[in-house]
């Protein structure tokens, strides 16, 4: 059993004792803190707050213990219920609020429930505010309110203007798509995206849908993270309903695998790189990935005359990024795109939007579309070592011995050579060092990454 405090948020598993997983007096005292954080920061007597959360079994509980800590805090509450996590983040702009918490443990399994913190901007919390919440949390530093002054819940829902907001995008063409007379596949893991996904398409004039686990109940029926691996059953019925194409979304709804019509998988990479694409030709600019995201997305941006800055892993950083060089798209090679003419968060619902728009406008088949784009492929490898092993040490070297080559130190260390990379990231949990690498045969990226492993015992 396992609970993990990070400045984004707090999740663990549910049951079992205090502070060793996520129970109801954990749940108590990271969302009193959150509530004093946001009181102070929003100089709001009575601020309001937007809760949403995931189809899981635990989200009700975890919701009730929410809702009733935050208005004994003193704070409103908007109550969206089921809602995805992009859904909740559109809120908060929406209701002015003065923050938000999503529920959601996003592709962890059932057993796993989440508190994600937003701010005012319906965006992740910066570390420096995120650090702020584990301290007030650790020394207990929040007050509940008297009885006057207990807040209010509020139910709304949100889904609807969220899916408006999609439809009104200039990129977003519901004639194209409806004229193309799509046949379109989806598994929504039993979770929101079974609410949320119909909808977006029948809105957009998808008027066959291929649905798998759709019903949102939090019985996940298989592994929630969209892999390959995971989506055996969407690749089938892709193929057998004759779809033109597949997609799957994570709990929570913030992540999008496509699958092309002959039931492959585009590729989690591929997401990002594709939708950019689409983006990058009407509207020419920068785009951000973090470190560990394929380089088909600088080779894209560089074709279309704009320019591909990398980012440290998370979506925070790589909003802030994005912020930074005024990009026009950007995410994260795991299917999360951030599309800032929408909001910056990452939202499968747009990216099912802009995809479809581009299939409707090419007249492209996915498969099609796909062999469009430089081939990559990634390797994942770990390497594991003792707790009292020095591992910024180890990461130092590594940096020294590859000085010559192009060497990236702002989230691990990346290094770039001119057909492949690889970048090392200590877990903050385990003394492991996680490998991703890329090539341009998976040949390559293993080699490189086992490689990396050798030189990292050898060091150790």
């Amino acid at each position: 059993m396992t609970l993990i405090k990070s400045i984004s948020g707090i999740r663990g598993t549910i049951g079992g004792y205090p502070g060793d997983n996520l129970t109801p007096l954990d749940i108590v005292k990271f969302t009193a803190a959150y509530a004093s954080f946001i009181k102070e920061s929003s100089n709001s007597g009575k601020p309001v707050i937007v809760v949403g959360r995931d189809a899981r079994i635990s989200g009700e509980m975890v919701h009730r213990v929410i809702t009733g800590t935050l208005i004994g805090m003193g704070c409103d509450v908007t109550d969206i219920g089921m809602a995805t996590t992009p859904t909740t983040e559109i809120a908060v702009t929406k209701e002015n609020a003065a923050g938000g918490i999503i529920i959601t443990a996003s592709h962890n399994p059932k057993q796993w429930n989440a508190l994600k913190l937003l701010d005012n901007k319906g965006e992740f919390l910066s570390a420096e505010d995120g650090e702020k919440i584990l301290s007030y949390a650790e020394k207990e530093e929040f007050s509940f309110v008297e009885v006057d002054e207990l807040g209010k819940i509020t139910q709304k829902q949100y889904l609807h203007e969220h899916i408006q907001s999609i439809l009104s995008l200039d990129l977003v063409d519901t004639k194209a798509i409806k004229d193309a007379n799509f046949r379109v596949a989806i598994d929504c893991v039993n979770s929101v995206g079974g609410i949320a996904i119909p909808e977006l398409l029948y809105a957009l004039g998808v008027k066959e849908i291929f649905k798998l686990h759709s019903a949102p109940h939090g019985n996940f029926s298989h592994n929630p993270e969209p892999l390959p691996e995971n989506l055996t059953e969407l690749s089938s019925l892709t193929r057998s309903s004759k779809a033109d194409v597949g997609f799957a979304v994570d709990p929570d709804v913030d992540r999008l695998a496509i699958y092309c019509e002959n039931g492959e998988p585009f590729g989690e990479e591929y997401t990002l790189v594709a939708v950019a694409d689409y983006v990058l030709e009407h509207t020419p600019g920068n785009t951000v990935s973090n470190l560990s995201s394929s380089r088909a997305l600088r080779d894209v941006t560089v074709q279309k005359g704009g320019n591909y800055y990398a980012a440290a892993v998370g979506e925070v950083n790589v909003v802030a990024k994005m912020k930074e060089v005024k990009a026009v798209i950007g995410g994260e090679g795991n299917g999360g795109i951030i599309y800032p003419a929408s909001h910056f968060g990452r939202d499968a619902l747009v990216g099912i939007a802009l995809f479809l728009t581009q299939l409707a406008k090419t007249g492209k088949k996915p498969s099609e579309l796909r062999r469009k784009y430089p081939s990559y492929f990634m390797s994942k490898q770990k390497v594991e070592l003792t707790r009292d092993m020095n591992i910024d040490n180890i990461l130092e070297k590594v940096k020294e011995r590859f000085s010559n080559e192009k060497v990236t130190d702002i989230d691990g260390v990346k290094i770039d050579f001119q057909d492949k990379w690889v970048h090392l990231r200590k877990s903050n949990t385990e003394p492991i060092i996680r490998i991703y690498s890329e090539a341009g045969s998976e040949e390559d990226a293993k080699n490189i990454g086992e490689k990396i492993i050798k030189l990292i015992k050898e060091l150790a």
